[in-house]
């Protein structure tokens, strides 16, 4: 689950962070970068409970409706909802059943903020649309109700958003990246797999951990060397009003060219202007994109860097994990 994208940010976070830090240990801070990694892979395993805890507290509601209306003599309410057959997989899968035991966490001490979800689940047209079929819906339905509800309403949550950050630090800015993920995995199950149906895993492979620990010790290494880059580059640029961000990106940008010679230098700008408009300020990501333009010409034409500039769309031979991220962005969700 942890691509590129999300190391690049955590990174860029922790690298700030690094020099913000007076008692600066290195071995510390990687790991330290990597707990904080991991902590995004727990968000998505809570991410994936909290439709169980959601349809949970249906069921709860549901009963006591159902008792209400029998003791009344109404009709009882229904119970589509409650049996959602995408849910009841999604309850008894293995791997999120183990994550949920190994790191002890529920949702029953969140329960207002499950309630707030619910009660906006029901208000929705999405849900109401849902219910008002009496017939038994297939699987693919199920299924497709809850991805509607996931990208209409647990997306883009600000309440939510607030809860996660609230409850840890390692969760600011993760969930955007998180989300898709989510949704990745409620399109990917499939009933035949049952409760063995795989998740994500928490590396796609060994090569995205060690991409993360080579990028941040890179950046921090040979700081001295790549700020000597930006300042030999600068000379059109005021580089004396830079905002400290600004350095910072730019410096693990530099890391990213000089560490990987299998990501073209294209896709490297790309990211870090982006990550420059999330973190810096309004007018960073212009001076980011020419300061990078130029350092990358610089160290390439010096030697410092064996490398060709060229378009990040790249043949098989050349392809990188980078890309199966930018599939993984653009992928529909």
């Amino acid at each position: 689950m942890i691509n590129r994208e999300l190391i690049r940010n955590k990174v860029v976070q922790l690298t700030y962070a690094y020099y913000q830090n007076g008692n600066r240990n290195m071995d510390n801070a990687e790991k330290e970068l990597l707990f904080s990694l991991s902590k995004a892979y727990d968000m998505y395993n809570m991410l994936l409970s909290l439709i169980v805890a959601i349809t949970n507290e249906a069921r709860r509601q549901n009963e006591i409706e159902t008792a209400r209306a029998e003791r009344e003599g109404r009709e009882v309410p229904s119970q589509k909802f409650c049996n959602n057959k995408f849910e009841i997989q999604l309850e008894s899968n293995k791997m999120l059943l183990e994550f949920v035991e190994s790191k002890k966490t529920t949702w029953k001490d969140e329960i207002d903020t499950v309630r707030k979800l619910l009660s906006h689940i029901e208000q929705s047209a999405i849900y109401k649309e849902y219910m008002a079929n009496p017939e038994e819906e297939e699987y693919d339905v199920d299924r497709e109700l809850w991805r509607k509800i996931y990208r209409t309403l647990i997306m883009d949550n600000t309440d939510l958003d607030s809860f996660f950050e609230e409850k840890s630090i390692y969760w600011n800015d993760d969930k955007d990246i998180v989300d898709t993920f989510v949704l990745k995995t409620i399109k990917r199950f499939d009933p035949k797999n049952g409760k063995n149906q795989e998740l994500l895993p928490e590396y796609k492979d060994y090569e995205d951990k060690d991409f993360a620990r080579k990028l941040f010790r890179a950046t921090i290494l040979n700081a001295d060397q790549y700020q000597r880059y930006m300042s030999e580059t600068s000379r059109n640029w005021d580089f004396s009003r830079l905002a400290y961000m600004d350095v910072v990106i730019m410096q693990i940008a530099i890391a990213e060219m000089a560490t990987f010679p299998n990501i073209p230098i294209n896709v490297t700008i790309n990211e870090y202007v982006e990550l420059a408009k999330a973190y810096s300020t309004p007018r960073s990501f212009g001076y980011i994109n020419g300061m990078l333009d130029a350092i990358a010409r610089y160290i390439i034409d010096t030697g410092k860097v064996i490398k060709a500039i060229r378009p990040a769309t790249v043949n098989a031979e050349t392809k990188d994990r980078d890309t199966d991220n930018e599939e993984e962005k653009t992928e529909e969700i």
